[in-house]
């Protein structure tokens, strides 16, 4: 692709990365056929070709308008477009500019800016868990469209104490903790079954994923610094091998920390040691199938399927050793079509654009229900709530289906 970036932009940081990506698409147009956007509203523009169009306008001087900011607000950022694309397009990074860009050159409305902040500045506090809290002991009371958003609470159930000479770190989190506790304490027993223990940074919180799906990246950014220096000590001293993560839309984002802070002289180092140290719950069980899959038998649920968020399978390419390690464990997973599409999840896409996000999840289920599942299992706290909002078939994590069995408990629907 040809580019003529203006001339403010073009000797940026942001304009020679946004100018390298453009020159490696090569208009093929096999993106379309995988985005859940196009898939959904048939319009160009709403799909990543026709996005990186707009962007690259946007770079070049051209128009920028409020359909050039809805166009870009619809991008899901499951990056699918990216586990197809031939050319190698970092689409998820050149969205992350245009994003940037059109945010300080177009106002949203009112109604938009109070709902993006509200959303922005509850997420990661105690109000958020207070909210909840009170949501699913209201749940019964609540309009039907806003019990779907509040998840039935599931204990959490005790926790191990003892401590293991294997330390590793993990994220304190923003809505995980309070939506769905049982995910964490699963995740500590599952770990202390094969002799791991896991502790919580003093002065971490939310990785930042949620502020950089708002496009509020500066206080993403900020969410980031601080979670490196609450967790630097304990790398630095060597106390801990990594830092796991049980939401695969956090472990996508702090394996991103990296990319993100590169610029930052204060923080690249740090923050490049840091997503090396990142390990999805899987990688960390996987050597562990053999011996936690006797322990398991007998106890699974008969007709199980996985639902691979996009945060899981596109960004960090992990689907197979997830599938492969519940294969190991004994999960006799049930194939179903369309599983590269996302569910419409994708962290506040599904407050910010309920109609598409709605018919996503929709779209999913009817081809998760052709399996006949009795347990659909995920790796991501958004897709386990917004995919049982939809179905009485039991969705949870899959930590906490090999938690259930190593307590004795037959998981099944």
């Amino acid at each position: 692709m040809q580019t003529r970036l203006t001339e403010s932009i073009k000797d940026t940081p942001d304009g020679r990365q946004a100018e390298a990506i453009l020159r490696k698409c090569v208009h093929c147009g096999f993106c379309t056929a995988t985005c859940p956007t196009y898939q959904v509203l048939g319009d160009e523009l709403d799909s990543p070709r026709g996005r990186i169009y707009l962007i690259k306008q946007m770079l070049e001087g051209g128009e920028v308008t409020a359909s050039t900011q809805l166009h870009l607000d619809r991008c899901l950022t499951c990056r699918n477009c990216e586990t197809t694309c031939p050319s190698g397009v970092e689409y998820g990074q050149l969205i992350d500019i245009g994003r940037r860009m059109v945010e300080t050159r177009v106002e949203r409305a009112p109604g938009d800016q109070l709902k993006r902040a509200v959303l922005g500045r509850t997420m990661a506090t105690p109000a958020f868990g207070l909210a909840m809290r009170l949501g699913q002991a209201l749940r019964p009371l609540l309009p039907s469209a806003l019990a779907a958003k509040v998840p039935p609470r599931r204990p959490a159930g005790p926790v191990p104490r003892r401590r293991h000479e294997r330390q590793v770190l993990m994220l304190a989190g923003c809505v995980q903790p309070s939506m769905m506790p049982a995910i964490d304490a699963a995740t500590l027993r599952v770990l202390d079954a094969v002799g791991i223990s896991a502790s919580v940074a003093a002065g971490s919180g939310c990785c930042g994923a949620a502020r950089f799906h708002l496009n509020q990246q500066a206080a993403a950014l900020a969410q980031m610094r601080a979670n490196i220096d609450a967790w630097w000590a304990d790398i630095d001293a060597g106390r801990i091998e990594a830092i796991v993560m049980n939401a695969s839309g956090c472990g996508a984002t702090v394996r991103e920390y990296a990319h993100h802070l590169r610029d930052d002289p204060a923080y690249a180092g740090r923050a490049a040691r840091v997503s090396g140290m990142v390990r999805d719950i899987a990688e960390v069980l996987a050597p562990h199938a053999g011996e936690l899959a006797p322990r398991l038998a007998g106890r699974l649920a008969a007709r199980p399927v996985f639902h691979p968020p996009c945060t899981l399978q596109h960004w960090q390419g992990l689907r197979p050793l997830v599938e492969r390690l519940l294969a190991d464990l004994g999960f006799a997973l049930r194939p179903f079509a369309e599983s590269h599409l996302c569910c419409g999840s994708a962290g506040t896409y599904s407050v910010l654009q309920p109609e598409i996000a709605g018919e996503l999840r929709d779209r999913k289920l009817a081809e998760l229900d052709k399996a006949d599942p009795d347990l659909i299992l995920s790796a991501n706290v958004g897709c386990l709530a917004h995919l049982q909002a939809g179905t009485a078939t039991p969705v949870m994590h899959w930590i906490e289906a090999v938690d259930a069995a190593l307590s004795g408990s037959r998981v099944s629907g």
